[in-house]
């Protein structure tokens, strides 16, 4: 472990050292691939197995959606837990106070949503201090990250954690990279460019590429991408997550100031403790979310809006309704009539690709 952290030491320092310009763009981007592979060796040991994750950190994920908390110590995580979802966190003035990962649910528009209080943050996490690895391993499998920040002391916070989480494999509020790679058996590097690139050359690229051992493949970059977007694809272990930065502690600035605030994005002003601004919050949250909610209506009878079906945005044909109901439907799957704003006549006869809108009435009709 010890020697992974100081190979990572010295290429960062080696790579604050490097002046960056076109002549050493290939070493830099080399530098950034090692960093990236010793990152994995930190993440996932050698031996396979992983081994125990920590105790109290690997909760069961319930509910159609998974928020994480993460943070410095004593920024309100736990308060704001205990006032959203009615769990008791324990809170404590001194840092540190959380030690394993706290779940909590709160039920919004008819969702159920777990809420994780992670263990504080220090800085190093990324490098195996403290418990800093498991709390980001948890992070990992979350649908939505709330950063919380103090508000006094925001920005230094706000640097350190992404640097921690994108040192983990996280990207905040991004999408994947839009380039094509594909790995071949011979013919070498191929390179092909949609646009002009400022920092990726053929040279870069296939400097890169060696220190992944590969030799032979094609790659098309659509938009002037960078070695860490390149490295991010070859990886191939992204995870894309979005992400709100809650400002806490807001009763403890001026009305000005909160202005300045709110037109940072993605960005929320709260107070845990006085219970402010919790509405934006949460439509804020389930605008992130990206979950659409579908009514089941049995056949002759009303539909039934107090328990909808939740999907997700990017996955929301009548399918994918039918296999989060049972997954022996779709065997027997007819067709489905839907109320709603995705169709044009209300009801109108469906397949199973048909792309269902948010609060539409679903009855499936089944083969006799």
């Amino acid at each position: 472990m010890s020697t992974i952290l100081e190979k990572i030491a010295q290429i960062e320092g080696e790579m604050a050292r490097t002046q960056k310009n076109k002549a050493t763009a290939g070493h830099i981007g080399l530098l950034k691939a090692r960093l990236a592979k010793l990152r994995r060796e930190l993440i996932t040991p050698k031996g396979g197995g992983g081994g125990p994750a920590g105790d109290g950190f690997d909760v069961a994920k319930t509910g159609d959606a998974r928020i994480g908390f993460v943070g410095f110590p004593s920024v309100g995580k736990s308060t704001l837990l205990t006032t959203l979802a009615g769990v008791y966190s324990e809170v404590a003035a001194y840092e540190f106070t959380t030690l394993t990962t706290v779940p909590g649910c709160i039920k919004y528009k008819g969702a159920k949503i777990q809420l994780l209080d992670l263990p504080g943050i220090i800085e190093g996490a990324k490098d195996g201090k403290g418990r800093g690895r498991q709390v980001i391993a948890v992070a990992r499998t979350c649908s939505l990250i709330f950063i919380v920040l103090d508000v006094l002391k925001p920005l230094g916070h706000k640097r350190i954690i992404e640097k921690e989480l994108e040192g983990f494999g996280l990207r905040l509020n991004k999408q994947p990279p839009n380039i094509v790679f594909r790995r071949k058996d011979k013919g070498g590097i191929n390179l092909q460019t949609m646009t002009q690139q400022s920092e990726l050359d053929l040279d870069t690229v296939k400097t890169i590429l060696s220190e992944y051992r590969i030799h032979n493949a094609d790659i098309t970059l659509r938009y002037d991408a960078t070695a860490d977007d390149l490295i991010d694809v070859v990886e191939g272990n992204r995870i894309y997550v979005p992400c709100i930065y809650l400002l806490n502690k807001i009763d403890q600035i001026s009305i000005e100031e909160l202005d300045i605030i709110y037109k940072i994005p993605h960005c929320v002003p709260i107070s845990a403790h006085h219970k402010w601004n919790f509405d934006d919050l949460l439509e804020k949250m389930w605008e992130y979310l990206k979950l659409v909610r579908i009514y089941t209506k049995p056949k002759g009878q009303l539909p039934d809006y107090n328990s909808p079906i939740v999907l997700n945005r990017d996955h929301r044909a009548v399918e994918d309704f039918c296999n989060k109901l049972h997954r022996s439907i779709i065997k027997e799957f007819k067709y489905g009539l839907v109320w709603g704003s995705s169709v044009k006549h209300q009801p109108q006869k469906v397949g199973k690709d048909h792309v269902l809108e948010d609060e539409d009435v679903v009855q499936v009709v089944k083969k006799v």
